[in-house]
């Protein structure tokens, strides 16, 4: 398995007003299990041979429009998936451009 890790940025007050836990698993504990049973099926479905669970981030890059078509069928655990799929393309984006800026 892999070591995801992440760095915050920020001072420690900063940080602090990021509660992970009590702003998001607190908040939504049923539909994060959801989700992440979402990202087991999409392992299986890219991976079936991997005991390992990872995101093969080749794999399935039409976020917005499967994002969509999960909610005109009502699968919003996969429709959830989508869009935190999206968000962190976003995010990693953001990051690589910040990057290559700062060189």
């Amino acid at each position: 398995m892999k070591n995801n890790t992440i760095n915050i940025e920020g001072t420690a007050e900063e940080r602090k007003m990021i509660p992970l836990y009590r702003g998001l698993l607190c908040y939504f504990p049923d539909a994060l299990v959801e989700v992440a049973k979402q990202s087991v099926k999409g392992n299986i479905q890219h991976h079936p041979d991997s005991l390992d669970i990872w995101w093969d981030k080749s794999k399935s890059k039409d976020e917005l429009d499967a994002l969509l078509r999960h909610m005109l069928e009502g699968d919003w655990a996969a429709m959830a998936w989508r869009a935190l799929a999206h968000l962190q393309r976003q995010l990693d984006e953001q990051t690589h451009n910040r990057t290559v800026n700062n060189e």
